[in-house]
């Protein structure tokens, strides 16, 4: 069994779950740092126009991606419930066949995603000066989503056996890629936006070939043509498992979409400002969304071994950690998020102020509410670990309704300010089913 492979069905929860979130917060740090390096190439080398039009694509370039990393998460349960039963024939199977269905739903999604791009960039009134060159970003990410899938599906295979570290290495690897062509090709070549997301595109492929070659060295994940069958049962529930996760990450980022018709139509400032405190959205989420892989493995691994108790010590063990982290972070960002923003602000010194009252509101409203965050990432992770994926696709539904019933409600009685707590009262209402559903779950495993 190679090195970085742990079992989680033994030894402190605590420990474990840290030690398994620690590589893959530093490896988000990092793909943080790549997608803060775009923006700020962008940012301060194309100004607040090219900053705007990346802004406008963003929502619908994080639909996409939610939907790569839901099939994938969702595929990675199964293995993990494998895993931590110690059926690896099984695994083998269930490996198999997540690729065969990750490749079909890759060519889907490119083509999806190629024939919706104008039509919803125009549904969401996006400005006319920034559409062309938010079309022409999308267009180029999407045509790499067959990239894109492949790397978050080896991920999860390593994170479903409790290697953290690999996907960390990879992410190092992928951020100094990404940063010396971000260079490259937007300030020397001249290429501006398409520059950018070429050069994230080719980084992930980097990430995705450095997961390649590690996973073909774990002798439990030699496949051989009988694993790659298609088994239309194992199909039907790896299928089931993966659906409903898409499907809340879509219905979530649509959402997203809606705030951002909304936030259009307040100008390219507002737009500016707004999407310079969304690019530290992931700084903010960085550590959550590591203790969230950390608890889909933890606890899929124990359900599988049939140790429910743990399951229990994990979770309390897990909020501790995220309450200290949040808390930290969000200090942080209060403090230094300034001049944090600043590295992605540029234009006339009128601009430039007027960009920044804008995005340090936003920023801190977010930090200062940040623990409802991470009480949503921990809860959802562990009910998803359970194999439970439906009642958090129902808490995704709830995100959506309470941020697009903000996005539209809120400014109409605060104007620009209402705008700002969309994100927290979509949080506020995913915690609400979440929790509730976490305890009612414990009860019928008790």
């Amino acid at each position: 069994m190679a090195a970085n492979i742990k079992v989680m069905t033994e030894g402190k929860p605590i420990k474990l779950i840290f030690s398994f979130a620690l590589p893959l917060m530093i490896g988000n740090v990092f793909q943080q740092l790549y997608t803060v390096v775009d923006t700020m190439v962008v940012g301060q080398v194309l100004g607040v126009g090219a900053l705007a039009a990346l802004g406008a694509s963003d929502w619908l370039n994080w639909m996409m991606l939610g939907i790569i990393q839901g099939f994938s998460q969702g595929f990675s349960i199964l293995m993990a419930q494998e895993f931590g039963a110690g059926n690896i024939k099984r695994l083998k199977k269930v490996v198999g066949n997540a690729i065969g269905l990750s490749a079909v739903s890759a060519v889907l999604l490119l083509i999806a995603g190629e024939i919706i791009v104008f039509p919803v960039l125009s549904l969401l009134q996006t400005p006319g000066e920034i559409i062309g060159q938010s079309m022409l970003y999308l267009r180029i990410m999407f045509a790499g989503i067959p990239i894109v899938m492949a790397y978050n599906l080896l991920a999860s295979i390593l994170r479903a056996l409790g290697d953290g570290k690999t996907p960390l290495h990879a992410m190092i690897t992928a951020a100094a890629v990404n940063i010396v062509l971000d260079i490259i090709f937007v300030m020397y070549f001249g290429w501006g936006i398409a520059g950018a997301a070429a050069a994230t595109l080719i980084a992930q492929l980097c990430s995705g070939i450095y997961c390649y070659i590690y996973i073909r060295k774990i002798e439990i994940l030699s496949l051989c043509r009988e694993d790659l069958r298609w088994e239309k049962e194992l199909d039907w529930k790896l299928i089931l498992l993966g659906l409903p996760m898409a499907f809340q990450n879509a219905i979530i980022s649509i959402g997203g979409m809606i705030v951002q018709a909304v936030v259009n139509g307040f100008g390219v400032i507002f737009i500016a400002g707004f999407t310079a405190t969304n690019k530290l959205y992931g700084v903010l989420e960085v550590a959550a969304t590591s203790y969230g892989y950390a608890m889909i493995t933890y606890v899929g691994q124990n359900l599988g071994a049939g140790k429910i108790n743990r399951i229990k010590k994990g979770m309390r063990s897990a909020m501790f950690i995220a309450m200290i982290t949040a808390a930290v972070i969000a200090v942080c960002m209060i403090i230094f998020g300034r001049g944090i923003l600043g590295c992605f602000i540029s234009g006339s010194p009128e601009e430039v102020d007027m960009t920044m009252a804008i995005a340090y509101h936003y920023l801190f409203i977010m930090s200062v509410c940040l623990p409802i965050l991470y009480i949503l990432h921990v809860t959802r992770a562990a009910l998803q670990g359970m194999g439970d994926t439906v009642l958090p696709m129902v808490s995704g539904i709830a995100e959506f309704v309470m941020r697009t019933g903000t996005a539209i409600l809120l400014p109409l009685a605060l104007g620009e300010e209402g705008i700002f707590y969309a994100e927290i009262l979509a949080w506020a209402g995913a915690d609400v089913i979440l929790v509730v559903s976490y305890f009612v779950r414990m009860k019928k495993f008790s």
